[in-house]
């Protein structure tokens, strides 16, 4: 309900290209400098702007973190560093329980598939990319044309340079630019705390505030065995924050809808959300009642049920924000002015919001089939993954590097071997089950008839075909996987392995889906959804920031509370307080305190500040990014936002949204007095050198 109420801040939103207060995941070749000296008589250099992007750092398997010393640490979220923490834990050392803290240098452990990427450059290269396109081709020819040209402009980056070049397309295809990154690989697990600590509270408390987390891990960046040495790294803030500071957050928020049409939200809200919600719900249950089978079952299976959690209750909010048909009318009306407006100028020529909304009409029409076979939920685990990658590579590593699959691309390739060929244990149990619960959702999708599910089920049950696939294939093998992928096409046409057979018989229909997608939906929408983009840029110039993309975007606000129900919040919680809000739930899960911490509260500053709110613009993807002051030093880091904070996903609002941060002065009091780990406290505030 409240969601459903915030929402009606969106219809003004959309009737005006004003943006709000301190609304913006900002580009940072477009960040709005004078807007915030007008604000805030704070100007952000161009120097201070480039040392927090190099600074910054994008964890690949989806979050955010920065550098903190010279030394090549860097730090963002136990959440997203758990996927690293997990894969390390055995039985007899189950890190996620436990935590892990390496004392020196050389009891740091090695991630086995972790890509960090830092930000080096920044190109406009629209006019390239826009020019493989002429204005007689169809706009399923345009978009091949230009897939084809943004692979060459990374391939030309990459290889002669090393470094992972990505092309990213913003406000729909008006723009694009080449993102040049520096990629690390060898990264080293440093500190991380236990997962009571981190999690407290669990799902209940998740997206709430007050909260009382420590959801923070450290790693180090190797290059040839040897930590790296970085000219640009935050220095950590002596002071912390106070009420009304203001603040920036530097990362990479994952996705958001403002600049879709309303035919785009109602596929959201009709198709997408309502199958994601239903997915969710049955992988948690399966998840659930294997967990119970044993501790161990538990154990493996701790993550995936965490982040499966997070997602449903944060698409639960955002789906909320949708259901009111009043608001949706109103926001429509809106759409129709701006959509007058523009053909009245246009008279005869095409109406790109109508060609948006056919190409909505054909993605409901595939949908089933490109989620649950081309994009795999219908027969997800890990080794389908690896077998579906060693499958397409084989093809389309054959091909010229303009026509293939956008993912791979020459540029992608280094990338995609990494994850390939990861060591990350996998737990046939746990792949079973899951792929069991996913060829049960694509038999009920698709129906039995389907070619795809004649394949994958072979005339059993989908528990029967997830046991045999599962048991018969080698594919956790490291070097079975490096076979067929040297062998190339010959390798992989001649596999009897059960998974790169199976995928072998759906490639045909997971394509055939792909092409209709890449022709008749996103080709339209890059189309039509750049006019768009230019009508509005027209009317009022660039002063709206595109919609996020998984990459680095630069956001402010100022550290500030917020009321609800009639109650003030405060904008910051303390150590204190958690072991309050523990005593109040009876010291149960998920409110039980990580048994170092009560072993430790006499020594605590029960005062300190843990956890603050901000009304700085973020949303997914922007977890672990650093929260920073105007002298660029690390205050806190994001870790979530509150229930309020989903409907950022449409729009900007701050009169109650607020992103949820730990506090850096928490971080070096549970650092020094809980954990011990007094040498990691020094590097971070410079007392001495890592590892003296």
């Amino acid at each position: 309900m409240k969601t459903r109420l915030l929402i009606f801040a969106l219809i003004l939103a959309l009737a005006t290209p004003l943006a709000l207060a301190d609304e913006g995941m900002w580009l940072y070749n477009n960040f709005p400098k004078d807007k915030v000296q007008k604000q805030y008589s704070f100007l952000p250099t161009q120097e201070w702007l480039d040392h927090l992007r190099l600074s910054s750092v994008r964890f690949n398997n989806g979050g955010s973190g920065s550098f903190v010393s010279a030394d090549g640490l860097a730090f963002t979220n136990h959440h997203v560093g758990a996927d690293c923490i997990g894969k390390l834990a055995t039985s007899g050392a189950d890190y996620m329980k436990t935590g892990f803290y390496a004392k020196t240098q050389a009891d740091e452990a090695k991630c086995p598939d972790l890509e960090l990427n830092v930000l080096v450059g920044i190109d406009d290269v629209t006019a390239k990319v826009k020019a493989a396109a002429t204005s007689s081709m169809s706009a399923a020819n345009a978009g091949q044309a230009q897939r084809s040209a943004m692979s060459a402009v990374e391939k030309d980056c990459a290889t002669p340079t090393g470094l992972r070049c990505d092309v990213v397309t913003l406000y729909s295809g008006e723009v694009y630019n080449l993102y040049k990154y520096k990629k690390y690989t060898d990264v080293r697990l440093v500190f991380a705390p236990e997962f009571d600590a981190a999690f407290f509270g669990g799902d209940p408390d998740n997206f709430t505030f007050p909260r009382y987390d420590l959801d923070i891990t450290f790693f180090r960046i190797y290059e040839n065995d040897k930590p790296v040495h970085l000219d640009n790294y935050l220095q950590w803030s002596k002071v912390g924050v106070k009420d009304g500071d203001l603040i920036f957050v530097s990362g990479h928020p994952g996705n958001t809808d403002r600049l879709k049409t309303g035919a785009q939200l109602q596929f959201l809200k009709n198709v997408d959300y309502p199958s994601r919600l239903a997915t969710y719900k049955r992988r948690i249950a399966m998840l659930q009642k294997f967990s119970a089978q044993s501790p161990e079952n538990a154990r493996i299976a701790q993550e995936d049920i965490f982040g499966l959690q997070n997602s449903q209750k944060a698409i639960n909010g955002e789906y909320e924000g949708l259901q009111d048909m009043a608001v949706l009318a109103q926001m429509n009306t809106a759409e129709r002015e701006r959509e007058k407006a523009y053909m009245d100028k246009h008279t005869g020529e095409p109406n790109p919001w109508e060609e948006i909304s056919n190409a909505m009409k054909v993605n409901r029409e595939i949908y089933d089939q490109l989620t649950y076979v081309e994009r795999m939920r219908g027969i997800s685990s890990h080794l389908t993954s690896y077998a579906r990658n060693l499958v397409r590579l084989a093809e389309e590593k054959s091909r010229p590097n303009g026509d293939r699959l956008r993912e791979y691309r020459d540029s992608a390739l280094p990338s995609l071997e990494q994850q390939l060929f990861s060591a990350a244990p996998i737990y046939k149990n746990l792949e079973t089950a899951t792929l069991a619960v996913s060829l049960a959702q694509l038999q009920e999708a698709l129906g039995p008839d389907d070619a795809a599910v004649k394949a994958s089920l072979s005339g059993k049950s989908p528990e029967e075909a997830a046991k045999a696939l599962i048991a018969g294939t080698k594919l956790e093998d490291v070097t079975v996987r490096k076979r067929l992928y040297e062998g190339g096409k010959a390798a992989v046409d001649a596999s009897t392995d059960p998974l790169i057979v199976l995928m072998r018989n759906v490639d045909p229909e997971a394509r055939a889906v792909r092409k209709r997608f890449d022709d008749e939906v996103d080709a339209a929408v890059r189309r039509d959804g750049a006019t768009i983009a230019r009508a509005r840029f027209a009317q009022a110039g660039f002063i709206q920031p595109p919609d996020a993309t998984f990459t680095l975007r630069l956001s402010y606000g100022t550290v500030k509370g917020y009321e609800e129900n009639g109650k003030k919040i405060p904008y910051f919680t303390t150590f204190g307080g958690a072991f309050q809000h523990a005593e109040e739930h009876g010291s149960k899960p998920p409110y039980n305190l990580a048994g170092s911490w009560p072993k430790m509260k006499s020594k605590l500053n029960l005062e300190t500040p843990l956890n603050y709110v901000s009304t700085a613009d973020i949303i997914g993807g922007n977890s672990g990014s650093p929260t920073v002051n105007k002298a660029g030093e690390v205050v806190g880091i994001i870790f979530d936002g509150n229930i309020q904070s989903l409907v950022l996903n449409f729009y900007y609002d701050d009169r109650q949204a607020r992103a949820v941060q730990v506090d850096s002065r928490g971080i070096i009091e549970a650092l020094r007095k809980i954990y011990g780990a007094d040498a990691l406290a020094n590097e971070l505030t410079g007392t001495k050198a890592a590892g003296k």
